[in-house]
Parts: structure tokens; C-alpha cells; sequence
């Protein structure tokens, strides 16, 4: 079992998202500890629905980010349509109308490029489906960082693209069917919570 302690989780999907996202979030329980952060690839007059659907089947909260709006554990934060979504290491959101990445904005690297360099190995990114390769370059940065990346397995995915060019990438740790990153997720952040004694940040050089 991985003991490195996570301070986020970052999801990127595009085609087949929402279902997808129902999938890993609704078995979630209430009080999962950990912030998550999504980026999908929505139409403009999609975006606040996104977060209202979600909110419908999770258990955890859910909101829509704004800018410099905080981080906040045991809640979902959704990207707003139209606007690039970055995470600062002052634990709080930015938001930017700069040039589309990947042909998409918001994109999920410049979302996963903030968080690793803003928590480095405290992040655990997740990719899944999607039908271009946004994601797999800012998957990479987190692997490289000392996070954990998940990736859907391409085989399952409605739309293998985005899964698969994140495996070509290189910043894949595992590949799991959809069905099981919920129970992943649970089984990573309880044995964090257990070895950090409810919660305390360790020392990473001691790992």
C-alpha cells in the first residue's frame, strides 16, 4: 500500500465524462477528507450544470471554483466552463481566459501542472476518458513531482484518446478499470489518515 500523504486529487475526462465522474464520486462517502478538483471538457452553457448533477449523486459537497475562492476538504470543486483553473500552493483557486491548451479551455494540464508544482508529491491525478491528449503532459509533471497518477483503463473508456496518450506519456503509476478508482481512492487516503495519525502532514525525506 502507497504511505505518501495527499493533500488533493485532480481529475481531467472530456467525452463520456460526466458518467465517468458519476461513477468515481458517488461511492465516496461524506466525509472523505480530501479536496478533488475536475476539469472536464463542457459546453459553455454546461458548466454550472456539471456541479449541480453532482452534487445531486455525491454525498460529498459540491461547488462550482470561483477565483481565489479556497480549497476545502471533504468538497468536490468543479471547473467552470470558458476559464483555465489553477491551484495555488496557497491552497486557494485562480482563474485565467489565456489561450486555449490542447484546443480546450479550461484544459486539464494547466490544472495538473499548477497542482504538482504547488503540492508536489501530495497530489494524486486521475485521467479518463477523453478524445484528445489534454492531461497527459500535466499527468507526467505530477508523477515526476512525486504524486500518483491513475489512469482509466483506455480499454473500458468511451473515448480511449486521453487515457491512452497519458499511459504513452509516462505518468501512469496504475491503470484501473473505472469501477475499482473509487475503492482505490478510499483504500490510499485511509491508510494515509492512519499512518499521519488522524491527519498530520509527515516529513516527505522520511518516506
Amino acid at each position: 500500500m502507497d504511505t505518501r500523504h495527499f493533500d488533493v486529487i485532480v481529475i481531467g475526462c472530456s467525452a463520456g465524462g460526466f458518467e465517468a465522474l458519476r461513477t468515481i464520486l458517488q461511492p465516496l462517502p461524506k466525509d472523505f477528507p480530501v479536496p478533488i478538483v475536475v476539469v472536464s471538457h463542457v459546453a459553455p452553457d454546461f458548466g454550472e450544470l456539471l456541479a449541480e448533477l453532482l452534487g445531486r449523486r455525491c454525498a460529498m459537497a459540491v461547488c462550482e471554483a470561483e477565483d481565489k475562492s479556497p480549497l476545502l476538504p471533504r468538497t468536490i470543486h468543479v471547473a467552470p466552463a470558458g476559464y483555465h483553473l489553477l491551484l495555488e500552493a496557497d491552497r486557494t483557486f485562480s482563474l485565467s481566459v489565456d489561450a486555449k491548451v490542447c484546443g480546450v479551455r479550461p484544459s486539464v494540464d494547466v490544472l495538473f501542472e499548477s497542482a504538482a508544482d504547488g503540492f508536489g508529491g501530495g497530489v494524486i491525478g486521475i485521467v479518463l476518458t477523453g478524445a484528445n491528449d489534454d492531461g497527459a503532459h500535466g499527468l507526467r509533471m505530477i508523477h515526476d513531482a512525486g504524486g500518483l497518477g491513475l489512469v482509466q483503463d483506455p480499454a473500458e473508456a468511451k473515448s480511449p484518446e486521453m487515457p491512452l496518450a497519458a499511459i504513452a506519456a509516462g505518468g501512469a503509476d496504475f491503470v484501473v478499470p473505472l469501477g475499482e478508482i473509487s475503492s482505490r481512492l478510499l483504500e490510499l487516503i485511509t491508510a494515509d489518515r492512519a499512518k499521519a495519525g488522524g491527519g498530520r502532514r509527515r516529513d516527505r525525506a522520511a518516506e
